[in-house]
Protein backbone atom coordinates (compact mmCIF):
# COMPACT_ATOMS: atom_id res chain seq x y z
CA UNK A 1 0.00 0.00 0.00
CA UNK A 2 1.66 3.22 -0.65
CA UNK A 3 -1.76 5.84 -0.36
CA UNK A 4 -4.58 4.86 1.52
CA UNK A 5 -7.48 4.68 -0.16
CA UNK A 6 -9.36 7.35 1.95
CA UNK A 7 -6.57 9.75 1.16
CA UNK A 8 -6.41 8.93 -2.48
CA UNK A 9 -9.96 10.12 -2.47
CA UNK A 10 -9.87 13.43 -0.98
CA UNK A 11 -6.42 14.00 -3.12
CA UNK A 12 -8.55 13.15 -6.42
CA UNK A 13 -12.15 14.73 -5.38
CA UNK A 14 -10.48 17.91 -4.36
CA UNK A 15 -8.21 17.93 -7.63
CA UNK A 16 -4.84 18.26 -4.95
CA UNK A 17 -1.70 17.91 -7.09
CA UNK A 18 0.72 16.08 -5.33
CA UNK A 19 4.12 14.11 -5.45
CA UNK A 20 4.57 10.81 -3.52
CA UNK A 21 8.37 10.38 -1.87
CA UNK A 22 9.71 6.92 -0.92
CA UNK A 23 12.03 6.68 1.71
CA UNK A 24 13.06 3.54 4.19
CA UNK A 25 10.79 1.79 6.67
CA UNK A 26 10.04 4.17 9.37
CA UNK A 27 8.44 3.61 12.65
CA UNK A 28 7.41 7.45 13.42
CA UNK A 29 6.91 10.85 11.66
CA UNK A 30 10.39 12.05 13.11
CA UNK A 31 11.86 9.32 11.59
CA UNK A 32 10.02 9.40 8.11
CA UNK A 33 11.88 13.33 7.87
CA UNK A 34 14.70 11.76 8.81
CA UNK A 35 14.98 9.44 6.01
CA UNK A 36 13.21 11.22 3.65
CA UNK A 37 15.07 14.56 4.04
CA UNK A 38 12.32 16.61 4.98
CA UNK A 39 12.74 19.56 7.72
CA UNK A 40 10.64 18.36 10.22
CA UNK A 41 8.72 21.47 10.39
CA UNK A 42 7.08 20.61 6.89
CA UNK A 43 6.17 17.20 7.94
CA UNK A 44 2.44 17.58 9.03
CA UNK A 45 1.65 14.54 11.70
CA UNK A 46 -1.70 13.64 13.54
CA UNK A 47 -2.30 13.07 17.23
CA UNK A 48 -5.89 11.52 17.90
CA UNK A 49 -7.50 12.59 21.22
CA UNK A 50 -10.70 11.28 22.74
CA UNK A 51 -13.62 12.28 25.29
CA UNK A 52 -15.52 9.52 25.81
CA UNK A 53 -16.56 7.69 22.75
CA UNK A 54 -15.94 10.92 20.78
CA UNK A 55 -12.93 11.21 18.35
CA UNK A 56 -10.79 14.70 17.32
CA UNK A 57 -7.43 14.88 15.63
CA UNK A 58 -4.86 17.39 16.07
CA UNK A 59 -2.27 18.50 13.71
CA UNK A 60 0.98 19.44 14.27
CA UNK A 61 4.55 19.60 12.80
CA UNK A 62 6.47 16.17 13.16
CA UNK A 63 8.85 17.23 15.72
CA UNK A 64 6.41 19.46 18.33
CA UNK A 65 3.94 17.52 20.35
CA UNK A 66 0.39 18.50 21.29
CA UNK A 67 0.26 20.50 24.69
CA UNK A 68 -2.83 18.43 26.82
CA UNK A 69 -3.02 21.44 28.69
CA UNK A 70 -3.57 24.35 26.35
CA UNK A 71 -6.77 21.56 24.40
CA UNK A 72 -8.15 20.97 27.96
CA UNK A 73 -8.27 25.20 27.70
CA UNK A 74 -9.38 25.21 24.52
CA UNK A 75 -11.98 22.89 24.18
CA UNK A 76 -13.02 23.51 27.83
CA UNK A 77 -13.13 20.08 28.70
CA UNK A 78 -10.75 17.25 29.22
CA UNK A 79 -9.15 14.72 26.70
CA UNK A 80 -7.05 12.25 26.46
CA UNK A 81 -4.75 10.25 23.71
CA UNK A 82 -6.23 7.67 21.81
CA UNK A 83 -4.71 4.29 22.01
CA UNK A 84 -3.07 1.96 19.36
CA UNK A 85 -5.88 -0.37 19.26
CA UNK A 86 -8.69 3.19 18.72
CA UNK A 87 -6.73 4.21 16.27
CA UNK A 88 -6.54 1.21 14.47
CA UNK A 89 -10.15 0.95 14.55
CA UNK A 90 -10.74 4.94 13.24
CA UNK A 91 -7.67 4.30 10.32
CA UNK A 92 -8.36 0.82 9.04
CA UNK A 93 -6.42 1.73 5.77
CA UNK A 94 -3.87 2.87 7.51
CA UNK A 95 -1.00 1.04 8.94
CA UNK A 96 -0.63 1.65 12.50
CA UNK A 97 1.30 4.73 13.43
CA UNK A 98 1.02 6.00 9.69
CA UNK A 99 -1.59 8.27 9.98
CA UNK A 100 -2.53 10.82 7.44
CA UNK A 101 -3.24 14.29 8.96
CA UNK A 102 -6.38 14.88 6.62
CA UNK A 103 -8.89 14.29 9.86
CA UNK A 104 -11.70 15.46 7.23
CA UNK A 105 -11.26 13.08 5.22
CA UNK A 106 -12.10 10.44 7.82
CA UNK A 107 -14.97 12.86 8.85
CA UNK A 108 -13.18 13.46 12.20
CA UNK A 109 -12.99 17.18 14.23
CA UNK A 110 -9.41 17.90 13.06
CA UNK A 111 -7.98 20.94 14.51
CA UNK A 112 -4.41 22.15 13.18
CA UNK A 113 -1.82 24.02 14.56
CA UNK A 114 -0.96 27.63 12.68
CA UNK A 115 2.68 26.70 12.61
CA UNK A 116 2.06 24.40 9.50
CA UNK A 117 -0.36 26.83 8.21
CA UNK A 118 2.58 29.18 7.09
CA UNK A 119 4.53 26.69 5.37
CA UNK A 120 5.05 26.86 1.74
CA UNK A 121 5.29 22.80 1.26
CA UNK A 122 3.82 20.74 3.07
CA UNK A 123 4.58 16.61 3.49
CA UNK A 124 2.24 13.79 5.27
CA UNK A 125 2.08 10.03 6.01
CA UNK A 126 0.25 8.66 3.18
CA UNK A 127 -0.89 5.89 5.18
CA UNK A 128 1.83 3.75 5.33
CA UNK A 129 5.27 3.92 6.75
CA UNK A 130 7.26 4.20 3.62
CA UNK A 131 5.61 6.81 1.92
CA UNK A 132 5.21 10.60 2.67
CA UNK A 133 2.96 12.99 0.70
CA UNK A 134 4.28 16.39 -0.92
CA UNK A 135 1.66 18.78 -1.57
CA UNK A 136 1.89 23.00 -1.83
CA UNK A 137 0.90 24.71 1.40
CA UNK A 138 -2.16 26.26 0.09
CA UNK A 139 -3.29 22.36 -1.43
CA UNK A 140 -3.01 21.45 2.13
CA UNK A 141 -5.17 23.91 3.46
CA UNK A 142 -7.67 22.99 0.82
CA UNK A 143 -7.16 19.46 2.17
CA UNK A 144 -7.69 20.22 5.52
CA UNK A 145 -11.44 22.06 4.97
CA UNK A 146 -13.22 23.23 7.65
CA UNK A 147 -10.32 22.47 9.86
CA UNK A 148 -9.90 25.08 12.65
CA UNK A 149 -6.78 26.98 13.66
CA UNK A 150 -5.35 26.78 17.30
CA UNK A 151 -2.10 27.42 18.62
CA UNK A 152 -1.84 24.14 21.00
CA UNK A 153 1.46 22.58 20.28
CA UNK A 154 5.01 22.83 21.71
CA UNK A 155 7.81 21.92 20.35
CA UNK A 156 10.14 19.13 21.82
Amino acid sequence: MSISLTVQDALEGRSIQYELLSHQHTRSSMESAGSAHVDFNHLAKAVIVKESDEYMMVVVPSDYHVHLGRLHRLLGREVGLATEEEISSLFPDCECGAIPPLGTAYRMITLVDSTLLEQDVIYFESGDHEHLIKVSGRQFRKLLGDAEKVNIATSH
